[in-house]
């Protein structure tokens, strides 16, 4: 049997906005945000609508036109997610960018999306440029200024741009249409359990896309309540916070779990679950959060490209050892050489062109976003799909590891090792020692290699044991906190060069 997930999903209105989908759910005077620990007013829906509507007509009367791209250069604070819906709300295209990029960095996203200007927030690296800056407090001046009516239109053009990580290389911008926040509405369900009297927490900073998605406009979008820490908080604070704010549903990224859990954790009695995406929660963290709050962590798996499509979920979480099933509304398929692959068989992830959360296209200067001209979108994911649609991740394609032959996952590796005492993470990728040799290394924070050894002696066959192994205070990560795999490969490939370990191991492996 071909392994194929195929479910549909209502269309979104024939006239479609997505800011003002977002905004119409909650009550005038109900919650939308509060900013926790920074002493400020909490917002209402009413003050979201018409700061937002109020910065889209002063966006416009700053000369910013529909199909425009503004590039926010803005930190960690309310105004982030204010402009950003005040773009879509008038028409313009907001492009969000990670705030830790450099002026070298932002220049090369510029030459990519070509702005017409740039919202700016200081301390936030822009390049010189010729481009109109637009600062924080210009746009805070802009939120009374009278309600601009929302541009309504076909919900497939183009509303915002995202950047991808950059795990491949290069970060590519993503381009969304507005039916994209219409097409989460499967992970309320699939992911989330999510409910109109929520209140949803996310670590995440303001100008961080998960947070932005699921931290905010999920929650607006069903009338929940949105709490965000204030910039500076503590990991080991935001236990109390949860606590003392009722929180129903935090969300956080693996790493943020793993530093809450150093120090005690009060009773958490309104929290019925924790979220997870980015990477794979290790499972080490999961166990001590269970037994620290009682709570289950859902993940989910996705990408820029899509947002998250495979979840595990309260009404069904996922079995050990898999990331989840898909989520009600998705074509899914696992495919090889332009063919879906049978159930339990590896091949990549693919998703329809007809998925309604798939993006329009990667962004071109001149053209706008280049269509893909075919049925299937690949996510570059390796899987298997279960019969019971149950989707076991193996790793990025460009992260299987050849080992004597044989592809090896890193997540098989890492799900064994991570098990061994004082071991809190680890990471595998492929070493190149000669041009006919690679082996396994095995990045790891915290544990004896003696003992790391042994778990995978006793757990995993010879060939999908590492040969290097390199102890390390932390794992490098990208800038959205993602492993970096290709940085640690090259940091395992000099230090074999510098160490002669290539010629020790090659002897290793004619002993073995």
């Amino acid at each position: 049997m071909p392994a194929v997930f195929h479910d549909t999903f209502p269309a979104p209105p024939a006239e479609f906005n997505m800011a003002a989908y977002v905004l119409q759910a909650g009550k005038p005077d109900a919650c939308a945000l509060q900013v926790v620990g920074d002493g400020s007013a909490p917002w209402t829906y009413a003050d979201l609508r018409q700061a937002v509507a109020g910065m889209a007509r002063g966006l416009r009367d700053a000369g910013l036109q529909p199909g425009d791209r503004l590039l926010l250069r803005q930190g960690n604070s309310v105004i982030c997610p204010l402009t950003y819906l005040a773009c879509i709300w008038a028409g313009i295209i907001p492009v969000p960018t990670a705030a830790a990029q450099t002026s070298a960095e932002v220049a090369a996203l510029i030459s990519q999306v070509t702005p017409a200007a740039i919202a700016t927030s200081q301390g936030v690296a822009v390049p010189e440029t010729d481009l109109p800056l637009l600062d924080a407090d210009s746009l805070r001046q802009m939120q009374n200024l009278p309600p601009l009516t929302a541009e309504m239109g076909d919900p497939n053009r183009p509303a915002y741009i995202v950047f991808t990580s950059g795990s491949g290389g290069k970060s590519r911008p993503v381009c969304h249409a507005h039916r994209a926040v219409w097409a989460r509405q499967m992970m309320w369900d699939g992911w989330y359990g999510l409910r109109a009297d929520d209140r949803l927490m996310h670590a995440g900073a303001f100008n961080w896309t998960y947070t932005m998605g699921t931290g905010l406009m999920d929650p607006w979008a069903i009338g929940a309540t949105a709490l965000i820490p204030a910039e500076g908080t503590k990991a080991k604070d935001l236990p109390a916070m949860i606590a003392a704010h009722n929180v129903t549903i935090f969300a956080a990224a693996p790493g943020v779990y793993r530093q809450m859990l150093r120090g005690p954790t009060p009773p958490l009695r309104k929290l019925r679950h924790g979220l997870s995406a980015g990477e794979a929660l290790p499972h080490i963290t999961r166990a001590a959060w269970i037994k620290a709050t009682g709570t289950a962590v859902h993940e989910a798996l996705g990408m820029s490209e899509c947002s998250t499509y495979i979840s595990g979920s309260p009404t069904r979480p996922a079995a050990p050892g898999t990331a989840g099933y898909p989520q009600a509304g998705r074509h899914i398929s696992v495919r090889a050489e332009g063919t879906a692959v049978d159930y339990n068989t590896p091949g990549e992830l693919c998703l329809h062109a007809s998925e309604p959360g798939l993006m329009l296209g990667y962004w071109e200067p001149d053209t706008g976003p280049a269509l893909f001209g075919t049925a299937w979108f690949g996510t570059g994911d390796y899987v298997t799909m279960g019969r019971d649609g149950a989707i076991t991740y193996l790793g990025r394609r460009d992260d299987m590891m050849n080992a004597g032959g044989f592809r090896v996952s890193p997540l098989e590796v890492e799900t064994k090792l991570a098990l061994t005492p004082g071991v809190s993470e680890v990471a595998a990728c492929e070493v190149r020692l000669h041009e006919d040799t690679s082996v396994i290394a095995l990045f790891h924070v915290g544990g004896q290699e003696d003992d790391i050894r042994d778990m995978a002696q006793t757990h995993l066959a010879r060939y999908k044991q590492p040969r290097l192994y390199f102890a390390c205070g932390t794992l490098l990560r990208n800038a959205n906190g993602k492993l970096n795999r290709r940085a640690l490969r090259t940091e395992a490939e000099a230090a074999v060069l510098a160490s002669g370990v290539a010629k020790r191991s090659r002897v290793d492996d004619e002993r073995g």
